[in-house]
This record gives structure tokens, C-alpha cells and sequence, in this order.
């Protein structure tokens, strides 16, 4: 019997068409998984990314539901569409994940990040580090002599745009939080 020489993903009509429904480009995802709120539930739920080799870009966790003993972690993660289905699937087997939603596939969802800035400098660079706070709808939170501490809410992409403004100006340190995340419209 001779050996069957099929190349992979070679013909459309083959009964042995093995080429893969999943893409090899990195997407970057936002995951709602609902929890019950115990102690260990975020080290399980972090374990799994860490014991697999998987990046968290952004954790953010709070309580949503005092009474009902539910929080929500919510995770910005990278991979091909199969690790990110392989991760919703293996975060929905964890005993107190109570669900676990992708915002990115679901359709359009808000994203904000909080990020703190300090500015130190004088003279013309304090007041235009005053001005592009402004333009930014940045907060000034402290002030000293030496410098400024600016509180900025909004994308990723905005809170990046504002820092690489400050760097000229003086920008002296930067911490950011994760990013918090909600579905649009009525569900």
C-alpha cells in the first residue's frame, strides 16, 4: 500500500484539508471573568497564566458585588485567536470563575486607564507642562516648587501621547494602572 502524500492545506476539496481555522497574528484581548470572592481565587486565576507561559498586560480586580460575594478581574492579554481561546476556555474550568466574557470579540467595549504622572521643571516648562494638562484634561493632584503630579484618565493610547509630550517638559516618573473595561450598549 502506497503512502498517502498530502500536503498540508493543499487542496480546498480534500477530505483531509488541515490547514487551521485559527490565524497566526497576535491579537490583544480584554477579558471580564466574573468570580466568587474567597481568598486564592486571584492566585488560581494568575496561575494559570503564569504556568503556562502567558503575559498579562493588564490586571485590574474589584468587588461588584458585596452581598452576592462576586468580584470581577479583568485581564488584557496577547496571543494567537487559538491561546486566547484556549485561555477563556481554561479560565471557565476554574471552580469560582463564575464567567468569563472577551470584550474584544463580543463587539465594541470601553476601555480607561488611570495614569499619574511627575513633572518636575521651571519656569516657560511648567507652564507648558500647565497647558498640555490642560489640553489633555489632566488633573494636578500635588504641586510643590519642584514639580507637578497629574492625574490623567483615558486610553492607553492617550495616557502614552501625554507622557511622550511630558518627557521634554521634565517627566520624572510615570505609574499607570490596569485597564478597566465595560461592553457598550444595553446587554
Amino acid at each position: 500500500m502506497s503512502a498517502l502524500r498530502i500536503k498540508k492545506g493543499s487542496s480546498s476539496h480534500s477530505a483531509y484539508d488541515l490547514r487551521s481555522n485559527f490565524g497566526d497574528e497576535i491579537e490583544r484581548h480584554t477579558l471580564a471573568v466574573t468570580v466568587v470572592n474567597e481568598p486564592g481565587v486571584l492566585a488560581r486565576v494568575i496561575g494559570l497564566f503564569s504556568g503556562r507561559g502567558y503575559n498579562i498586560e493588564s490586571l485590574t480586580v474589584a468587588e461588584i458585588d458585596h452581598e452576592g460575594h462576586r468580584s470581577r478581574i479583568t485581564i488584557v492579554t496577547s496571543g494567537t485567536p487559538q491561546v486566547i481561546a484556549q485561555i477563556k476556555a481554561q479560565l471557565g474550568r476554574i471552580v469560582p470563575v463564575l464567567e468569563v466574557h472577551d470584550l474584544t470579540a463580543e463587539g465594541p467595549s470601553v476601555e480607561r486607564e488611570l495614569g499619574l504622572l511627575k513633572v518636575a521643571g521651571a519656569g516657560e516648562k511648567r507652564v507648558e507642562a500647565l497647558r498640555l494638562a490642560d489640553i489633555f484634561r489632566a488633573n494636578v493632584v500635588d504641586s510643590t516648587l519642584e514639580s507637578f503630579v497629574f492625574e490623567i484618565t483615558g486610553t492607553p493610547e492617550k495616557i502614552d501621547a501625554f507622557a511622550d509630550l511630558m518627557r521634554p517638559l521634565g517627566l520624572v516618573e510615570i505609574a499607570r494602572t490596569g485597564v478597566a473595561a465595560l461592553a457598550r450598549g444595553a446587554k
